[in-house]
């Protein structure tokens, strides 16, 4: 399917001038998708009409993930409400919601084989609940398909839903509920306008008040404007909320009407970030260039479990 240019995908973004690009470092660059693996998951994600948020944000490991069997499956469609100045993701006015969508994501998800499977989905401030009850049928759906699957939701903020959207998704009972800080607090009118940094931050709080077992994340993206000291504080804000995982990544510019990259932060500036989230309290750090949301997410979850089983034995 041909890519639709930035303007129609962005209307939003139109009037901007178009911000340089500047040129990746060697530690970024990842090889082209390729492999039978690969191509199996976008066949199966293909007969299904099931987005993925791997291909709309354009995401640097889809071949790694897919050759893997690995998707972040992204519901309510295509569209987002929102218009975030580092986001790839078309903005518009959605379609109504597909009742059908969440049997076709546990359809996919049995077909694939999940053990661990990531839904998302685009802001849906057009509806009550945000979509709400939607990620909770696809999570019920999800669990009568595959029972031994374990099941991460990255959400949206709820931030202009009616009382109850949060409790619905935590009742269905997801393993890991995620939902990402993206940046700094002083970065948010320009990169994340829509969204308010101590809503996301309590949003996260919320889900551990309504279920203290549930394994929370979040996750930052550097290279946009902020300094080391803005990240360090982030990472206590999370940790004040009771967040047990941490995901940050460098951010790539999808096109040049999307905010510019600041700096590449070096490998060494990860392992420096990784190291002071252990320090903090974190069960589970993923700091490199390349970490995305669901970047390995299986793997992390298995971990996620054994650091608190580790941690409970200590304690």
């Amino acid at each position: 399917m041909a890519e639709m240019p930035p303007v129609l995908r962005h209307p939003e973004k139109a009037h901007r001038p178009d911000q340089p690009q500047p040129k990746k470092p060697g530690w970024i660059r990842v090889k082209a998708p390729t492999s039978q693996g690969y191509k199996d998951t976008r066949d199966i994600l293909r007969t299904n009409r099931l987005s993925t948020v791997c291909e709309e944000a354009g995401c640097p490991n889809v071949g790694e993930c897919w050759s893997q069997g690995h998707a972040t499956m992204m519901i309510m469609g295509e569209i987002c409400t929102r218009g975030c100045s580092f986001c790839n993701v078309t903005t518009g006015k959605p379609d109504a919601l597909d009742v059908f969508e969440p049997g076709r994501v546990a359809h996919a998800v049995q077909k694939l084989g999940l053990k661990h499977v990531v839904i998302t989905s685009v802001d849906r401030d057009d509806l009550d609940d945000g979509g709400a009850e939607h990620f909770a049928q696809t999570i019920r759906a999800i669990r009568h398909r595959s029972p031994g699957s374990t099941i991460e939701v990255l959400t949206p903020d709820f931030l202009k839903t009616r009382p109850g959207a949060l409790e619905a998704v935590v009742e269905a009972r997801p393993d890991v509920f995620n939902h990402n800080l993206e940046t700094v607090p002083g970065l948010y009118p320009t990169v994340r306008p829509g969204a308010r940094y101590f809503h996301s931050l309590r949003l996260l709080q919320r889900v551990k008040e309504l279920d203290p077992a549930m394994f929370t994340k979040s996750g930052i993206m550097v290279g946009l404007g902020e300094d080391r000291q803005g990240v360090l504080q982030v990472m206590d804000d999370m940790r004040a909320a009771d967040v047990d995982f941490i995901t940050i990544g460098q951010y790539l510019q999808p096109t040049p009407k999307h905010h510019r990259v600041d700096r590449f932060v070096t490998p060494e500036e990860f392992k420096g970030y990784e190291k002071s989230a252990y320090g903090k309290g974190f069960l589970m750090v993923s700091a490199t260039p390349l970490t995305r949301s669901s970047y390995h997410a299986g793997d992390d979850f298995a971990q996620l479990r054994q650091a608190r089983l580790a941690r409970l034995g200590q304690a």
